[in-house]
């Protein structure tokens, strides 16, 4: 029997890479993101592949999120596996200069859309009495660094949450586990310096994770015996030793 996973953030970097990658195996898909053209580009990818559903929808929105669950067609309704991967991190300001603005899309993304997102699937999973969520998390979320504040804080968030998910669901033989890692060579420095040039230079100088290798443990992850739970990985490229430790070639 095919599994099918629910993965946010699916349209780039992680997210994308993680649906590849679970197609390669057989594993049906809904993808989830906001900019439709690109979920139409990845379902025409995949669809060779496996059976794929594309929902557009900003997880950001309560109203959004619950109605765009809702609406999957019958045979997509089960989900098996939730990768709440979907985050981003704005600015990188000390708090006393830090823009409100930036902190709200934070924590809507990174801390609410995962809950709204978990709350619309995780009681399908308790009355099936199976399932395995996995959520992204970041080095972030355990070591705070200069200027990293609420971003750190968002991810530090979604640790205790996965923690507490376990906790609660371990009743019901539900899987939970986070997948941390640190940098990552995606879109997510041009969003958080917001398309400046500084954007350019964060993966210069050494080879950053690609999401490539972050979907191959997620699928690890994912494709461990009944029995085993993965529970939470730090993961870093072999240049990157902390949060601010990083060995760059002049």
């Amino acid at each position: 029997m095919k599994k099918t996973a629910l993965i946010t953030g699916a349209t780039s970097g992680i997210g994308r890479a993680t649906a590849h990658e679970f197609a390669k195996h057989g594993i049906n898909l809904i993808l989830c993101g906001r900019r439709q053209e690109r979920l139409d580009s990845v379902q025409k990818a995949l669809s060779r592949e496996t059976d794929v559903y594309i929902l557009n929808f900003d997880v950001r929105d309560r109203k959004q999120t619950f109605e765009a669950i809702a609406s999957l067609p019958k045979e997509f309704q089960k989900i098996d596996i939730l990768i709440n991967n979907a985050g981003n991190a704005h600015g990188l300001d000390p708090i006393q200069t830090g823009s409100l603005d930036d902190w709200d899309a934070m924590m809507d993304i990174n801390v609410k859309g995962l809950l709204y997102v978990s709350k619309a699937i995780i009681p399908g999973m308790t009355d099936r009495k199976s399932g395995h969520i996995i959520n992204i998390g970041s080095s972030a979320g355990k070591e705070v660094y200069p200027n990293g504040n609420v971003y750190c804080g968002s991810k530090h968030a979604v640790l205790a949450i996965t923690e507490g998910m376990r906790i609660d669901l371990n009743p019901f033989g539900i899987k939970v586990g986070a997948i941390n890692p640190g940098l990552v060579e995606t879109e997510f420095s041009e969003v958080r310096f917001k398309g400046d040039s500084k954007a350019d230079n964060v993966y210069k100088g050494y080879k950053a994770l690609q999401p490539e290798d972050v979907a191959d443990v997620i699928y690890f992850a994912i494709s461990r015996p009944a029995h085993v739970n993965i529970a939470d990985v730090l993961m870093f490229c072999t240049a990157q030793a902390s949060s601010t430790i990083v060995k760059k070639s002049n």
